[in-house]
């Protein structure tokens, strides 16, 4: 029988990338796999014959030759796997982009730290101007005692004697495909392809152990509620000597008396008088910068904005700052005395404005102020 072409039986084009060969041989090799057919008397051919165009095609040179000549040094008669360099873990990375035993040569050994997280509360001068923190942490730390090797001072872990070292135990198993190896942790090391003999006493041969840490950082400009900050390789060290996690710092920032964050723009209420409204005043306030004049203009309305330029936030790790937004609020008087009442009913009289009634003495003695 004829061969079929190669890319007629992966179903690519020859201008397939070779992440387009790889993905057309999973979704065959799912399709034809001889144990998952094992009432058809064609799947294993089949998966053969897909095996072959895989082996061929994915290997530069072996495809360049392929495209030149047709022909190939593919896999032999036999076997399903031929005699190149394609082998269990190339079915395995076919199917699940992986190692056949897990994703790594050995099971065991050095393991990195898990990550933490640990929350900070800033104030909103430390957001604005940035800040230098050192926090003390509860977590695993790498044993002095034995630098972290798990063993008791002057003593050296031995190669286990189950696993020679590796990490764990491959057994062989036949199958339709013919020999399958299987591997599973050792068991007499726990994965780590070592035993000790003489366990470290303060890390019970862990290579870390809980203790306190100071961690410092650097707080930047212009954080904001709920980031969070990545301190790589700063978090609880790994187990025989593994490289440590990363800490996560997650920020709170505290609410201010006056002021609130909106983007990089810092907002504040300005309570301003009837008069001061109407007549324009200069009023001096706190801000995160010192003291401030704020020019109020005459007939300046409730609600208008004034701003100071440069006083809000800055940008994340930028020096460029948004403004400082005074929002006005013109405050009129609850109580007043007789006589700014009576100044208030001669202002509206001048202004022809109507005065609802309120209080029949106040308003005789009103009438009388403006009686000829």
């Amino acid at each position: 029988m004829t061969a079929r072409d190669f890319y007629e039986v992966l179903g690519v084009g020859r201008d397939a990338t070779e992440d387009d060969i790889k993905k057309a041989f999973r979704g065959l090799a799912r399709k034809y796999h001889p144990d998952a057919n094992p009432d058809d008397p064609t799947a294993a051919e089949r998966f053969r014959e897909a095996t072959e165009a895989y082996e061929t095609l994915r290997d530069p040179e072996r495809r360049r030759r392929y495209d030149m000549f047709g022909t190939s040094d593919g896999p032999g008669p036999g076997s399903p796997f031929g005699s190149g360099s394609f082998g269990l873990n190339d079915l395995f990375e076919a199917f699940f982009s992986g190692d056949a035993f897990g994703g790594r040569g050995r099971s065991g050994g050095p393991e990195r730290g898990y990550d933490a997280e640990y929350g900070v509360e800033l104030t909103l001068e430390e957001v604005v101007f940035g800040s230098h923190k050192t926090i003390e942490l509860d977590l695993p730390v790498e044993c002095e005692d034995c630098g972290a090797s798990g063993c008791a001072p002057g003593t050296h872990p031995a190669q286990c004697a189950t696993c020679g070292g590796v990490g764990e135990v491959r057994q062989v198993r036949r199958s339709l495909l013919g020999q399958v190896i299987t591997a599973a942790p050792c068991a007499s090391c726990g994965g780590t392809g070592r035993t000790i003999a003489d366990p470290c006493p303060r890390c019970a041969g862990e290579g870390s152990h809980r203790g306190m840490r100071s961690v410092e950082f650097e707080v930047p400009r212009g954080i904001a509620d709920g980031q969070r900050l990545r301190l790589s390789g700063r978090g609880p060290a790994g187990s025989h000597g593994g490289p440590p996690g990363d800490l996560y710092v997650a920020v709170r920032v505290s609410p201010h008396a006056d002021l609130e964050r909106r983007g990089d723009q810092l907002w504040r209420a300005l309570p301003v008088s009837v008069a001061q409204a109407a007549l324009g005043t200069e009023i001096e306030i706190e801000t995160l910068d010192g003291p401030k004049s704020v020019k109020v203009p005459a007939g300046t309305q409730h609600g208008t904005h004034l701003r100071l330029k440069g006083l809000g936030v800055p940008a994340l790790r930028s020096a460029r700052r948004g403004d400082l937004v005074c929002e006005v609020q013109v405050e009129v008087p609850r109580h007043l005395s007789d006589e700014e009442a009576e100044l208030l009913a001669r202002f509206a009289a001048l202004r022809g404005e109507h005065l609802a009634p309120t209080d029949e003495g106040l308003l005789a003695r009103l009438r009388s102020a403006f009686r000829p």
